[in-house]
């Protein structure tokens, strides 16, 4: 589910910089790969693919692309949608990951220790060493590559009729952005598959909604300088081919899960409903930022009317990420998956956000879990038995994947607070309004002064930050001074004027 992205503009900020370090080095995110993972990493490169083409299907025919991020080098996944006559045939080419990393070869275990790659305002933390992810066992285009393929078929209205799964040769066509992919279907000069995207996008939003689902329209903040030598913070605004593109992603997590449990193996993507607690923070949040929300209008019917150009909304967005907490891996018909069972009940197997059961499958390489759940999915649809180097490790994934989790996490939220802390050093003492979202405990903040602490999202900036005051109203505006800001200290930190 989302996150919130942050990209840092700045090249001579030496402050953002030395702070970026140091909470990479306190939340303990890996400088560099082993040299042994490396090498075998290198090798792998160089050898692995030609050691595993036997017995792969040769689907070079199909014309996949892919449609990611501007820059974007590690490409898990190519796409190519086509009318069936009587619906649509989705086919979604994903790296084949495990065709290079040898199960309990060293960057295996380099890879458990890491769980996901970890993105910052600035750079990022892989999970493989860039040989891999953004080298042999991407989906350049051009490239001849091992991949696995799912091909699903669509009824007229978006829903699954039929999915398969198998390893296949590839080759991607092209590597678009998404402004690139957004502006050809804008200009109608989009490929045939390209524009038949859009439309199974359009129908599986439909049919998400239908389900009490919910995505979000979660966009970019960068932090950039200003003209007259301080910072901002801009919100890049996400365009309907990201959410399109997702739905693709997304519909292949819901095909995983469906073989899954008709197999009776699995590791599923879980997440409980949204908290109480977090709804009615969200509700001061649309306050502080002027969006309406009428009283008894579910979050989920709120959401998918917001837009991310603008930027009250687009801070909203990310602010309602926070509904997601919770999230975990489900374990599910092997020996020592704990309380699951081979056939866990529907509650405990639910994704909260998306209406329906779901896997993770579509980003091995970028997150641990996909390339065992993957193979889980490869050998039901083959008739075999899960490979036991996955039925060993499908009991330790959710724990193992749960660490990479908070880590990732803390690292986010710190590099959030750099970024706001970089927005508003210079200008301790001013004066900003806002509305108090969360008084934590108590209240009360340990001095003696008989000060409470909660947190303040202001209206501009678009900053959530920590208040002080001797009386602080709990979902009512507010006036409040800024006392501290430390890019240093990551803290940014107002007082109820």
């Amino acid at each position: 589910m989302p996150s919130r992205h942050l990209h840092l503009a700045l090249t001579s900020s030496d402050d953002v910089a030395d702070a970026l370090a140091a909470l990479r080095a306190e939340v303990g995110l890996p400088a560099m790969f082993p040299a042994e993972a490396r090498a075998e990493a290198e090798e792998a490169a160089r050898a692995g693919f030609e050691a595993d083409e036997r017995g792969r299907q040769d689907r070079r025919d199909v014309e996949l692309v892919t449609i990611d991020p501007p820059g974007s080098m590690d490409l898990d996944q190519a796409v190519h949608v086509a009318s069936s006559g009587r619906g649509y045939v989705v086919r979604y080419a994903i790296a084949d990951v495990a065709a290079f990393v040898r199960p309990g070869g060293a960057l295996d275990t380099e890879a458990q220790r890491r769980g996901t790659t970890v993105y910052g305002p600035d750079a990022r933390t892989p999970l493989h060493p860039v040989a891999l992810s953004e080298g042999a066992a991407s989906l350049l285009p051009g490239e001849d590559r091992p991949a696995v393929l799912w091909t699903i078929g669509l009824d007229p209205s978006g829903e699954i009729t039929s999915a398969e799964v198998t390893r296949a040769l590839v080759r991607s066509r092209a590597r678009l952005t998404y402004g690139e992919a957004q502006a050809s279907l804008d200009g109608g000069v989009a490929s045939e598959s390209l524009a038949l995207l859009a439309d199974v996008g359009r129908l599986r939003q439909e049919r998400e909604r239908e389900r009490g689902g919910v995505s979000l329209d979660v966009p970019e903040q960068e932090i950039v300088p200003d003209p007259e030598g301080g910072f901002g913070l801009e919100l890049r605004r996400t365009l309907p081919v990201e959410g399109w593109n997702a739905q693709i992603s997304l519909l292949t997590g819901i095909a995983a899960a469906t073989i899954m449990r008709e197999g009776g193996v699995g590791l599923l993507r879980t997440l409980p409903p949204a908290d109480r607690r977090d709804v009615d923070r969200l509700r001061r949040t649309a306050a502080a930022l002027g969006i309406d929300w009428p009283e008894g209008l579910p979050y989920a019917q709120l959401l998918p009317v917001l837009s991310s150009r603008r930027p009250a909304h687009a801070a909203f967005l990310n602010e309602a990420t926070t509904l997601f907490r919770g999230a975990g891996y489900l374990a599910f018909g092997v020996p020592g998956a704990g309380a699951a069972t081979s056939d866990p009940s529907p509650d405990a197997a639910r994704h909260a956000a998306i209406a329906a059961e779901y896997a993770h499958v579509t980003a091995p390489l970028r997150r641990l879990a996909d390339r065992y759940a993957t193979e889980v999915c490869l050998a039901h649809a083959g008739g075999r038995e899960v490979p036991d180097w996955v039925a060993e490790a499908l009991p330790g994934l959710p724990g193992t994947m749960a660490a990479a989790a908070r880590r990732a996490g803390t690292f986010e939220r710190g590099c959030l607070d750099v970024v706001e802390a970089a927005l508003l050093t210079g200008r301790e003492g001013e004066t900003f309004d806002g509305v108090v979202v969360e008084v934590h405990g108590d209240g009360t903040s340990g001095g003696t002064d008989g000060a409470r602490r909660g947190e303040v999202m202001l209206r501009e900036p678009a900053v959530l930050a920590r208040l002080d005051g001797p009386d602080l109203p709990l979902g009512e505006r507010v006036r409040a001074t800024l006392a501290e800001a430390s890019v240093p200290e990551r803290t940014v930190r107002f007082t109820l004027s």
